[in-house]
């Protein structure tokens, strides 16, 4: 059994997603290395090549089930941040999309009794309660730091106490 034109139809949607993902996060990548912030940079440019990989796998996919793969347009980005932290938030409100989107293509095969597509999506159900764990403890780890910061200059100033 072939998988629907329907189903086709979402993979295809969910290949220009995985594709904007890595797109967004290069731009967050730029921007933080920008910033001067190079950790933060080269853990987007590994988010990023993720995401490439991502759609890889959809691709293969598709065509593995013979299906032509349609890449959609990707828009224009550089967005310039309000803040170090936005990026942060930017990347847990996308994934939880992209988490939308394979959701719906899972329920979407899981009506149409499409098994193969299911067994396929499973890991990547997975892999974004992954992502969405990481993208919250990112955020998290951040918030800490920066509350760290303020203690260490708090405490250097009660130092000074005579």
């Amino acid at each position: 059994m072939q998988i629907s034109e329907n189903i086709t139809k979402m993979i295809n949607g969910q290949i220009k997603a995985e594709f904007e993902s890595a797109y967004l996060y290069q731009d967050i990548a730029n921007y933080y290395y920008e910033k001067g912030l190079h950790g933060f940079a080269s853990w987007f440019q590994v988010q990023a090549k993720e995401e490439v990989e991502h759609a890889e796998k959809f691709i293969a996919y598709l065509h593995q089930e013979g299906k032509n793969v349609v890449l959609g347009d990707i828009k224009k980005l550089g967005k310039d941040y309000a803040s170090l932290e936005e990026p942060l938030q930017i990347q847990i409100d996308h994934e939880a999309l992209v988490t939308s989107l394979i959701h719906a293509i899972y329920a979407a095969a899981r009506k149409e009794d499409d098994f193969r597509t299911e067994s396929f999506l499973v890991w990547f159900v997975d892999e974004q309660a992954e992502e969405e764990e990481h993208s919250r403890n990112l955020l998290q780890e951040f918030k800490f730091a920066e509350k760290a910061d303020a203690l260490i200059d708090l405490d250097r100033a009660l130092a000074e106490r005579k």
